[in-house]
């Protein structure tokens, strides 16, 4: 063991904690990115959600403002004036017992002054500073007034002062005046620039016990006072016009020294003048029953201006917010050790998702999702359809091996959509490398491995997608968007010699790669243009005539646009005869070559259902209706049995 060890607080949150799950935050982000909100946007909207296992920035901010509201509905600035009171009714009442067993003219005479004494008990605490008590139990009670005031005006300025001088001695209230002289002298010293560091060494080896913060340096020492002179002017904002009144003639019985009050404003002079971008000039509204003195009142409005302070962090809403802004120290007085544990994996998760590629800048300079982190959405997309498929097992395909070409001897992980044959060499030793020693031994599905083939034949792949308006509008954009990634992956991944090309039409049509097809919102413009579709589609299968062709069409609305030879788009509803004669042309054309056409309809329209299936008995294709939960593997599900 090391000599040298030392030990302190773990702080780097729960050490059992799991990692930050970056594929279910990938595919929350995803989500909204596909519904339209930017990828820089979308992150921000799932750090403020959180998940289940963490608590979002939005759940962290309401709980802090929770707090704030609770501290003010509970509590109430009386608490002061309410002991002093309390105290005075304590101190008349036992001298008049005392006056009531005295038969001299004189205690008569001090009935008097006691009976006329007036209601503010400000005042009758002023008229009652050279009264001759004759009970000392009633002169014990006047004195803890003072006591108490000189206490809770030094609380106000020095956290927890209240406490540390109850019982104090007229030796350590002398040493608290020399202390406050000792201050404002070097606090004029620097506002002057004639401090030295000696001169704060000096003061903090005298007075060090006053501050427990133990500031390095003036500045420091400033701004751990400012903060809480700052509050202590608030709690005074906070005030009635009579309760100020009331406390301002208090102040002057402080320890029966008026000076202290003198040294006081002082202090806060220099402190206003040093840091004039504290909250001076605020207030806040206390409506409850439990009454705070002084120091606990100016303590609460510093933990509503932390509480304040932190809400506004977390809402994350203000030009330039990081998560690094939080303040960690702050969260944990306020919200505990658990908020700041779900602030850390948040930062966490926010930096990890871009340490790890999934987002970069565009040429516009506008953040986006990178092709890493499309490529995990599509396979998060295609992960997703597979389960759909293995229940349609009726309409299953047996696979052959080696059906697709011939092995290249290397061998890959399983996925869906594979077709080639197990490597059982290598599926057996993943097995046992996973659990040695184990018999029999049993496979998973990780421990899968197939042989690489070359494919002998393939395929140009159209898949043309309706952008227009009335896709967002009956809820079919993301489901969209999900079919098209989760397709593109699959081909990308499994059948990597085919070749797809993703086209867009509402009024006019355009050929997109998936990061584009991702990020596109949905714009209100009228028009389904099918027709300048396949014109772009025909040019895709043209460039490949060695490839099957294939054109998959998804839409939800009858052709109502056509491409001029001007270039600009008409668009008419009902759709004109120039409009679906150009689109029957453009489609005989796509079927001359020999592209296998299927449109995928969505919705129940009737007009669409019958147009659509007119378009695809002319060219000898099919009509697929499925719901929005089944487009994915109907899509997908039809390339695959294709290409086998």
């Amino acid at each position: 063991m090391s000599h040298g060890s030392r030990y302190g607080p773990y702080e780097g949150g729960d050490p059992l904690a799991p990692p930050v799950d970056l594929r279910d935050a990938l595919s929350s982000i995803g989500e909204d990115v596909l519904a339209g909100t930017s990828p820089r946007q979308a992150l921000r909207e799932h750090l403020r959600r959180g998940n289940e296992r963490m608590r979002g920035l939005d759940e962290l901010a309401a709980e802090a403002n929770r707090r704030r509201r609770e501290m003010l509905k509970r509590n109430n600035l009386n608490g002061t004036l309410e002991e002093v009171r309390k105290l005075l009714d304590e101190a008349v009442l036992e001298e008049r017992k005392q006056l009531a067993r005295a038969l001299d003219d004189d205690a008569r005479f001090a009935e008097m002054r006691i009976e006329e004494l007036p209601p503010s008990t400000a005042q009758a605490v002023q008229d009652l500073a050279d009264y001759e008590w004759r009970s000392s139990e009633a002169r014990e009670k006047y004195e803890q007034i003072r006591d108490l005031l000189g206490r809770e005006m030094l609380d106000q300025r020095f956290e927890g002062m209240k406490q540390a001088l109850e019982g104090a001695t007229d030796e350590d209230r002398e040493r608290i005046r020399d202390m406050l002289e000792s201050l404002n002298r070097l606090l004029e010293d620097h506002s002057n620039g004639t401090d030295t560091r000696q001169q704060f060494d000096a003061f903090m080896d005298e007075y060090g016990e006053f501050f427990p913060e133990n500031p390095r340096d003036v500045e420091e020492l400033l701004d751990s006072l400012a903060q809480r002179a700052a509050a202590a002017q608030r709690l005074r904002n906070s005030l009635s016009q009579e309760q100020r009144d009331e406390l301002d003639a208090l102040a002057q019985q402080a320890f029966g020294d008026p000076s202290l009050t003198g040294q006081l404003d002082r202090l806060d002079q220099y402190l206003q003048a040093a840091r004039p971008g504290e909250d001076w000039q605020g207030g806040e509204r206390f409506r409850g029953d439990s009454g705070m003195g002084l120091g606990e009142g100016t303590g609460a409005l510093q933990d509503i201006a932390e509480l304040e302070s932190l809400a506004e962090q977390l809402a994350q809403e203000y030009p330039g917010a990081q998560l690094d802004d939080i303040d960690p120290e702050a969260l944990a007085r306020q919200l505990g050790d658990e908020a700041v544990a779900d602030a850390r994996t948040l930062a966490d998760l926010e930096r990890a998702l871009r340490e790890q590629g999934l987002f970069d800048r565009g040429a516009d300079g506008q953040w986006r999702l990178s092709p890493k982190a499309m490529r995990q959405l599509g396979q998060t997309a295609l992960r997703d359809l597979a389960g759909q498929l293995s229940a349609r097992g009726g309409e299953r395909e047996t696979r052959r091996a080696g059906a697709l070409g011939e092995p290249t001897g290397a061998s890959r992980e399983w996925e869906f959509g594979d077709t080639e044959p197990w490597d059982v060499t290598r599926t057996i030793t993943n097995a046992i490398l996973r659990d040695p020693g184990r018999v029999p031994v049993r496979l998973q599905v990780s421990d899968v491995e197939v042989s690489e083939t070359e494919l002998r034949s393939r395929a140009a792949v159209a898949l043309l997608v309706d952008t227009s308006f009335s896709m967002v509008m009956e809820g079919r954009w993301v489901p969209m968007k999900r079919t098209a990634l989760a397709l593109n992956h699959l081909v990308t991944t499994r059948f990597r010699s085919d070749e797809l090309q993703i086209i867009g039409f509402g009024r006019h049509a355009q050929v997109v790669t998936p990061t584009e097809l991702a990020g596109l919102d949905g714009v209100w413009e009228q028009g389904t243009n099918l027709h300048h579709a396949l014109l772009l589609a025909e040019r895709h299968l043209r460039r490949h005539p060695n490839a099957q062709p294939v054109v998959m069409i998804v839409t939800d609305g009858e052709p109502t646009a056509h491409l001029e030879p001007e270039g600009y788009a008409h668009f008419a509803y009902p759709p004109t005869t120039r409009t679906l004669g150009l689109t029957v042309r453009e489609l005989d054309s796509v079927a001359r070559i020999g592209a296998r056409v299927t449109f995928y309809r969505l919705g129940d329209d009737p007009g669409l259902a019958r147009v659509v299936d007119r378009l695809a008995q002319r060219v000898g294709g099919r009509v697929v209706a499925p719901g929005l939960d089944g487009l994915g593997a109907a899509v997908v599900g039809d390339y695959v049995r294709r290409r086998r």
